[in-house]
């Protein structure tokens, strides 16, 4: 059954290590004869009907568990294979105890899930609780458990909990005696973070032990109470909970000796969980195959029941920092160091978990199926590993799935488009040295056949007008506006110039026409003071059959280039006349989307539509989207580019670079404008007058060292701030000394610009209240919750995290009108 989330897919995999390396000599003619059994083929075994896919490839799993039983990384395992909404293959392999005594695997076999119990029960009790109001996942932890707060712990929020970006440790201090739960959740409340919360990613079972935490103070139950009824009994997973009890004993797979020679059987292996009982929110909780393969049919069934198809969507959505490499939903994994359970082939987009003991889920929605691999690695003495073995079974089930044409289409267009790319951008950031031909260079090596009229007379030519500047020029380095003067079957009869001119050194709105000293032809200013004169004149319109447009934009949404092509958009839909977009590169790339998206009903000549500040897009796919969301509906073609891909940095093109205005002179400047440039409007210099726009922030007001003290304290990613003193030549403070910062790039991948300009502000704020203004920010910000946050004195974190909802949602806008992979 296919619900709203088109969760179908999942896998989950239960292994059981196999014994260490140095056995007794009757062990080791034990597993000689095991290792001959494998051989043949004779293994427990049962198989659910195989009704869909390949029964034959997904034989292949069977040569990829024996393998590793045989190399002694695993004693045994279960394998649950589920496509649209059907198990397909079930299956149980080798032993799930070796010592003291050996049992055979069997298709019911109890497994220690460990990790896996960070999602399976403690992610979904607190989406459950956000579904029903209770927490909100930019909330602090404070906000519920006040005494979380101590220790610099004050702004650490839910969400930084469960994407693992809280800095916290990754466990509790196991080196001294301790015993209780309570004596845990004291323990990590006073715990101090050892990276800047919200910074980077670290994998902590503190998080989740908190969490627990969480669900118990909210809900007023304890965490196996209210798991067992809001969870496992609603879905009959009834071989699932936490201390199992003695009954169940005799299914269990063990796991190994713990510190004392006794084998934990039954009992919780993780050391912390068992200090508190068996029962915490990042371990304790023990399941079968079945139980979680029925776990894995609710989410891609959109939450049956237990959460809705919203909340299974949020949980398993990129949730981390956008600029973050790292890839994490509410609990589960999308893309990270941990993720070698997705396999090869399964898309980025799909989802899962691993546990220490051995076990891994991985859920795929776009095929609709699901992995579940159960072992018991670490038995008998922790020598075993199925790390390797997790991605070859997930890699094999992929490939054996049968899926429709429209799976296939939509698992193609996953690789190419969606959030894979556009929160996920620094898995493609490799500098290349590529060779990407632009909208002109493609148009020149077609010869204008796009341009040229359709049928008429062969001397018939086309009346354009070219909206360009200094950056329309071709891999030649002609302009563009000689080239379409030289056009066959084109007469270029008008130029229109943006903000800066034609040749882009213009910093004035006083822009007169003029006419091209080339060409003849005449140059029409579409930059001044007043909206009007921010438009092409209609009765220039009239005399054209088509527009034309080539510059080259910054990629950020305040930059004027943009509104210019909103306002030819509508002025050619109005005139009835054809308009062309000639593609050029985003120079910060085409794979980040981050800050604020604007808030709607605020449009002007530096906000057209609400996008975030940094978008990820190029003209023609801002063109595409302008012209359909906001109901333009021009006659527009774009004439993309041959060569570039989404994570290309500017100096991936091969492209010469041209200043695309005065003072955005380097790819160095272009990054750091989605970011500095929000304080721009403010009482700062930014640069502008100096030989390093964008890279400097001063005033006379400032006080260089304590404020690179401050900044470079904050461990914001991918920069740090050298005091400096400089004297700008023009704009804010001219003439003037002004105190601030040199910004240097350290990791341009890792680098979150707009986020950058929030630190700024509030920086300013918390250092200079009475010098600095910052309610002239929200001219460029154009975003009220986060304006207010700033000046309430949130943690610039916290105030990043309140919109990334809003990015989500334009994410999904977005994805519809990329052209390029």
């Amino acid at each position: 059954m296919r619900k709203l989330c088109n969760f179908s897919f999942s896998i989950v995999i239960l292994t059981a290590s196999l014994v260490c390396a140095v056995w007794a000599p009757a062990l080791q003619a034990e597993k000689s004869n095991l290792a001959g059994l494998l051989a043949s083929g004779q293994t427990q075994s049962a198989s659910a009907s195989a009704t869909s896919s390949n029964p034959v490839k997904l034989s292949a799993v069977d040569a990829v568990i024996q393998q590793a039983i045989a190399d002694n990384n695993i004693p045994g395992a279960v394998v649950v294979v589920g496509h649209d909404g059907k198990v397909i293959y079930r299956k149980a392999y080798g032993h799930r105890s070796l010592e003291p005594k050996r049992e055979l695997m069997t298709l019911d076999t109890i497994f220690d899930l460990a990790s896996l119990t960070k999602v399976i029960a403690t992610t979904t009790a607190v989406m459950q609780l956000m579904e029903q109001g209770k927490v909100r996942m930019n909330d602090p932890v404070a906000k519920y458990i006040p005494e979380f707060a101590q220790n610099g712990k004050d702004d650490i929020t839910i969400r930084q909990l469960l994407t693992h970006y809280s800095g916290l440790a990754p466990d509790l201090d196991l080196e001294t005696a301790w015993e209780g739960k309570q004596t845990a959740y004291q323990l990590a409340c006073v715990m101090p973070p050892e990276t800047t919360p919200g910074s980077g990613f670290v994998y902590s079972d503190i998080n989740f032990i908190m969490l627990g935490a969480l669900v118990e103070k909210v809900s007023g139950e304890t965490l196996d109470a209210y798991t067992a009824q809001h969870i496992f009994t609603p879905l009959k997973m009834t071989h699932t909970r936490y201390v199992p009890p003695a009954a169940w004993r005799a299914k269990i797979a063990p796991t190994q000796y713990d510190e004392k020679e006794k084998m934990l059987h039954g009992v919780v292996h993780d050391p912390t969980a068992r200090r508190m009982g068996g029962v915490a929110g990042h371990a304790g909780l023990f399941s079968t195959g079945d139980d979680l393969a029925k776990f894995a049919q609710a989410l891609l069934d959109g939450g049956d029941g237990i959460l809705s198809p919203e909340a299974v969507a949020k949980m398993t959505s990129p949730e981390q920092p956008p600029s973050a490499p790292v890839l994490r939903g509410f609990g589960w994994d999308i893309d990270s160091p941990f993720s070698s359970n997705r396999g090869d082939l399964f898309p980025v987009g799909s989802f899962g978990h691993t546990g220490f003991t051995g076990t891994s889920i991985w859920i795929d929605p776009t095929t609709h199926a699901y992995v579940i691999l159960l072992t018991n690695s670490v038995h008998p003495r922790g020598k075993g590993n199925a790390i390797g073995l997790r991605s070859k079974v997930a890699t094999e089930v992929a490939a054996a799935l049968s899926l429709t044409a429209d799976e296939k289409e939509e698992l193609r267009w996953k690789s190419i488009t969606g959030y894979n790319e556009a929160f996920s951008a620094a898995r493609r950031m490799s500098a290349r040295n590529g060779t990407v031909k632009t909208g002109i260079d493609v148009l020149e090596e077609h010869g204008f056949d796009v341009l040229k009229p359709s049928g008429g007379a062969p001397e018939a030519k086309r009346h354009i007008g070219l909206v360009t500047n200094q950056t329309g020029v071709d891999a030649s380095g002609k302009r563009t506006i000689d080239v379409l003067a030289a056009a066959p079957g084109v007469s270029l009869d008008a130029i229109f110039s943006p903000e800066h001119g034609v040749t882009g050194t213009l910093d004035t709105t006083d822009i007169n026409n003029s006419k091209d000293a080339a060409t003849g032809v005449s140059v029409y200013s579409v930059y001044g003071g007043s909206d009007a004169a921010r438009r092409p004149p209609p009765e220039v319109l009239r005399s054209l059959d088509a527009i034309v447009f080539d510059i080259q934009d910054a990629g950020v949404r305040y930059y004027t280039y943009e509104t210019t092509l909103g306002y030819f958009l509508e002025s050619a839909a109005k005139a009835g006349i054809e308009i062309f977009v000639l593609d050029r590169p985003n120079p910060i790339t085409g794979s980040f989307v981050q800050g604020p998206p604007a808030d709607a009903g605020h449009e002007s000549f530096t906000n057209y539509w609400t996008v975030p500040v940094r978008h990820g897009m190029t003209m023609g796919e801002l063109a595409k989207m302008f012209n359909t969301e906001r109901g333009i509906n021009a006659k527009l073609t774009v004439v993309p580019m041959d060569g570039w891909q989404r994570g290309d940095w500017f100096d991936s093109t091969g492209l010469t670079w041209v200043n695309p205005s005065p003072n955005l002179r380097s790819v160095t400047e272009a990054t750091l404008y989605p970011g500095v440039g929000l304080i721009e409007g403010t009482n700062v210099s930014v640069g502008r007058g100096t030989d390093t726009p964008f890279e400097l922030v001063g005033a006379p007001w400032m006080k260089s060292r304590e404020l690179a003290a401050y900044l470079n304290g904050r461990g914001i990613a991918g920069v740090r701030f050298v005091a400096t003193t400089f004297t700008p030549t023009s704009s804010n403070y001219s003439s003037q000394a002004c105190q601030g910062v040199n910004i240097i790039i350290t990791d341009r991948n890792g680098f979150d610009a707009p986020e950058l300009g929030i630190e700024l502000a509030a920086a300013l704020h918390k250092l200079y209240a009475a010098d600095f203004k910052i309610d002239k920010m929200q001219g460029l910000l154009v975003n009220q919750s986060a304006y207010d946050a700033l000046m309430a004195g949130q943690d610039p974190r916290r105030v990043s995290q309140e919109w990334m909802d809003e990015l989500q949602k334009f994410g999904k806008v977005r994805e519809k009108y990329l052209i390029y992979k």
